[in-house]
């Protein structure tokens, strides 16, 4: 089992992630939250990993801390929970915001979460309640960059169609993708741009 990977950072495309380790490049797929803690393409980069193997692939996913990978691998227990749909909803929401919403059992929040309907909501706040008591909400970040890179990684690229993408690998629907990202400002770089857009979906 792959735990972490760490080595160069070779190319980023969200919500996919390139990592280049002695030679070897790595495609992972991650939460925005993790690719907002990324720094510039060329810079070193250490991600947590989880392998999830599946009938038709083998799928790597990364994690910028181990309270967001942990929160992934209890998501994916979840009956109707996809790997896919656990990425959307530490994409959407902080673990600390997710937590809150399951203590509360604020199920119409939780169907705010692209691909979440009542009855996975209701199934979420049921099965993680009892998972996530006693959980120490702190996470330590693993990537080396520091807040001066992360700036400057967000001032790189201004690309709205790429946004747009994103947001629906996420599991928004095209239509609704684009008048998302059309609602945020025209000036932002991509990451601030889908931070943005995220931020626009009311809970």
């Amino acid at each position: 089992m792959i735990g972490f990977l760490s080595g160069k950072l070779h190319a980023k495309q969200p919500p996919q992630i390139l990592i280049n380790v002695n030679g070897v490049g790595y495609e992972l797929e991650a939460p925005m939250s993790t690719f907002y803690a990324t720094g510039e393409v060329g810079s070193d980069i250490t991600l947590l990993t989880h392998l999830h193997v599946r009938e038709d692939a083998m799928l790597l996913y990364g994690f910028a801390t181990e309270l967001e990978r942990n929160l992934f691998k209890e998501l994916i227990k979840v009956s109707g929970i996809g790997a896919k749909m656990a990425i959307g909803i530490l994409s959407t929401l902080s673990v600390h915001e997710f937590v809150g919403l399951v203590e509360v059992a604020d199920v119409v929040a939780l169907t705010k979460i692209p691909g979440v309907g009542k009855k996975t909501a209701e199934r979420l706040v049921i099965e993680m309640r009892d998972r996530l008591k006693g959980w120490q909400l702190t996470g330590t970040t693993l990537t080396s960059s520091s807040e001066n890179q992360l700036k400057s990684q967000v001032q790189q690229v201004t690309t709205h169609a790429s946004a747009i993408e994103a947001l629906i690998s996420l599991g928004y629907k095209p239509a609704q993708a684009e008048k998302m990202v059309k609602s945020v400002a025209t000036d932002l770089t991509l990451e601030e741009t889908i931070r943005k857009a995220l931020q626009g979906v009311k809970l």
